[in-house]
């Protein structure tokens, strides 16, 4: 007995040594065939990297927009239901993007992170809330209206630079700002035949835009402090998404809204594919905009994902019906060409572009 005990110990411990392996040998052959795959990347020609990217951050972030608007814009059954459940929205989408960027992580190897705990905390609470906020004003206002304002970031960066920071900006920055504000109040002019609930509704939406743009702001300054210690693109995602799911989940069970969005789900099925599809192509589209960045710099993507959110407009007109007046098409054209002025008058020299940058421009395309 005690000899096929002592088989049976030394097969299980065999057993465990050869799981071992093997988890090791699979993980080796994947971050090498990561590895291969970078460096065939880097073998492309310039011009041909520049094309994959770039219609990477398109065709990521034009799916993004239609599955985003099919979702919350559109209506449900036959008592027409509304998508209502914004915190449930952005909690898929923390989900799949912290296994994403875990996955990735996985590939690429440890890598130190020193960044304290707290930093990582504050923020991913400010970017929770920007999400939130974001995807709650389209219960009020039309898509179009929610991709322009969204697009109004240099506003709440100008603004809490010199407040908060005491930063001083050039003359061309104020007067790209000062154009999208002035786009902007052109667009949402209000129409003398909109009934008051209605514009009382718009009025609600976008306030919402806005405090979504604070809560951007103050992304971009906490990030600011977790650039000096170095993380990578993916370290971050990892942990804002990550935080952001222990926060989320805590809101759902609190307020409720968890078991009514499970509910919602299970009238309607077909919604978690469109929900699961929304939350991966961002995954995938923050990833490109991180090689965009890294391979290009900052303004190459700027400009990709600022004409990227034009298109996003005109796709959102085509497909979803939704209709711009004459001065509001002008509007658009103003902010848009402040936005590429904007973002010629902000080039850096050419540094290596930093981990924030990168996650800033990720950030701005949604």
């Amino acid at each position: 007995m005690m000899a096929k005990s002592g088989i049976s110990g030394s097969s299980a411990s065999d057993m465990a040594g050869s799981s071992k392996a093997t988890s090791f040998v699979g993980h080796s052959w994947m971050s090498s065939q990561m590895q291969q795959c970078v460096e065939r990347l880097d073998r492309l020609p310039e011009t041909a990297r520049l094309v994959l990217c770039v219609a990477g951050i398109f065709c990521c972030y034009l799916v993004f927009g239609v599955f985003q608007e099919k979702v919350t814009r559109g209506t449900f059954g036959e008592q027409h239901e509304r998508f209502t459940f914004a915190t449930g929205l952005v909690f898929c989408q923390c989900l799949i993007g912290s296994l994403f960027a875990a996955i990735v992580l996985q590939l690429q190897g440890d890598v130190p992170n020193k960044v304290p705990a707290h930093l990582f905390a504050i923020c991913s609470s400010t970017y929770v809330l920007a999400m939130i906020t974001s995807n709650k004003a389209l219960e009020y206002v039309a898509y179009p209206v929610q991709v322009l304002l969204k697009s109004c970031k240099p506003i709440s960066v100008l603004l809490l630079g010199v407040l908060l920071a005491g930063k001083r900006y050039s003359a061309q920055r104020y007067a790209c700002v000062f154009l999208i504000v002035f786009g902007v109040g052109v667009f949402m002019y209000p129409s003398k035949n909109k009934p008051p609930k209605e514009a009382g509704s718009e009025l609600f939406g976008v306030s919402l835009l806005a405090l979504s743009l604070v809560f951007d702001g103050l992304v971009g300054a906490v990030q600011e402090k977790i650039n000096i210690y170095r993380v990578t693109s993916f370290q971050l995602m990892m942990a804002t998404n990550g935080y952001g799911i222990l926060y989320l989940a805590a809101a759902l069970l609190i307020t409720g809204e968890g078991a009514a969005f499970a509910g919602f789900l299970s009238r309607y099925p077909h919604v978690i594919g469109d929900i699961a599809a929304f939350s991966v192509v961002s995954a995938f589209g923050q990833s490109f905009v991180f090689l965009t960045v890294t391979n290009f710099g900052p303004l190459v993507c700027s400009l990709a994902t600022t004409l990227r959110k034009f298109t996003t407009i005109l796709l959102s007109i085509l497909l979803f019906g939704n209709h711009l007046l004459g001065r509001q098409w002008l509007a658009v054209l103003i902010v848009f060409s402040a936005l590429l002025l904007e973002s010629f008058s902000k080039r850096p020299k050419a540094t290596p572009a930093s981990t924030v940058t990168a996650d800033r421009q990720a950030q701005s395309t949604v």
